[in-house]
């Protein structure tokens, strides 16, 4: 399966388990009167809404290059996973921040906690597969890396996955956070307890946005191929016939799985223009068999600086 397919999976999976959770938990914080059950349930709308613009993403990313788009639309999926982010902030977290400021500061009558425990049983087990969906292609992409988990997941231009599995774990925080309100409330009568965690769930949801929103304001600046990969493609090309030095290096994350390298190599100064352009072939082949995310390679022969003159003759 390509990697937009098991995207696109990844991404109904917590779409249609969100959108169940949401009208449970709506449900249960009318019943209960449980200020974090009705954050909870404000929480996996703005996860559903997320999960529709990331599917929007992903479908307009795949449209192909074309004469006004010459390198294609992979770039317009940081822009919806940026109002992705957006609609978590707005929809989940100031939406709970709010309801947990107006609860302490004007009360609230608790109901029966019963119908909420068991909604938040549920939904723990949904948001956990949904997890476990996100997290099972994330490893499996890092270890098709090289790479270490989590740094994967920090650093992966696929930020439709990062974000599904950033917003279930948040997810599954979050439920932990409204059973100990309900439980607290339960306990000693109060509903500060209610409060407190609806305004933490809110935090909680505010991190999560601005470390997406972060991520993908990253990648539609530009950002390049890490350092230690930036080296290796330097070694590569330093490896080819005829290369004597690279000169000049850029490197840019288009999309996932979609990078650009540019550089300035200096040849040497003996070879012919038919040389020339065989090592420019054989640069792009070398750098497609190590880095499969590599879709265009664009190298600029160009001199090497002149040599330092010699001392003058006495």
């Amino acid at each position: 399966m390509s990697d937009n397919g098991e995207s696109t999976v990844t991404v109904l999976v917590a779409a249609g388990a969100n959108l169940g959770i949401a009208v449970a938990k709506a449900a249960a914080g009318v019943i209960s009167g449980s200020s974090a059950m009705l954050s909870e349930a404000a929480h996996s709308v703005a996860d559903t809404v997320t999960e529709v613009m990331l599917l929007t993403a992903l479908k307009r990313s795949e449209k192909p290059a074309d004469e006004d788009h010459p390198v294609g639309h992979a770039g317009e999926r940081y822009v919806w996973a940026m109002l992705a982010a957006v609609a978590t902030f707005v929809g989940g977290a100031v939406f709970s921040v709010y309801d947990g400021v107006h609860t302490l500061t004007h009360g609230e009558e608790l109901g029966d906690p019963l119908v909420s425990y068991i909604v938040l049983g549920v939904s723990f087990v949904l948001e956990a597969f949904s997890l476990r969906t996100g997290v099972k292609q994330v490893r499996a992409e890092a270890e098709r890396m090289r790479a270490p988990f989590a740094r994967y997941l920090r650093l992966t231009p696929d930020t439709t996955v990062k974000a599904v599995v950033m917003e279930d774990s948040a997810a599954l925080a979050g439920l932990m956070l409204a059973a100990g309100g309900l439980l607290g409330g339960q306990l000693t009568g109060s509903g500060v307890w209610d409060g407190i965690a609806s305004i933490l769930i809110g935090c909680l949801l505010v991190y999560v946005a601005w470390v997406l929103g972060r991520a993908n304001a990253q990648l539609l600046i530009g950002r390049p191929l890490p350092r230690a990969m930036r080296a290796e493609v330097r070694e590569e090309l330093l490896g080819v016939p005829h290369v004597v030095d690279v000169l000049d290096l850029i490197t840019l994350i288009q999309g996932p799985g979609e990078v650009l390298i540019a550089a300035k190599v200096d040849f040497r100064d003996v070879v012919t223009a038919a040389e020339v352009e065989r090592a420019c072939e054989r640069a792009e082949t070398r750098l497609r068999a190590r880095f499969p995310s590599v879709r265009r390679v664009y190298l600029d022969p160009t001199p090497g600086p002149d040599p330092a003159p010699g001392p003058a003759p006495g």
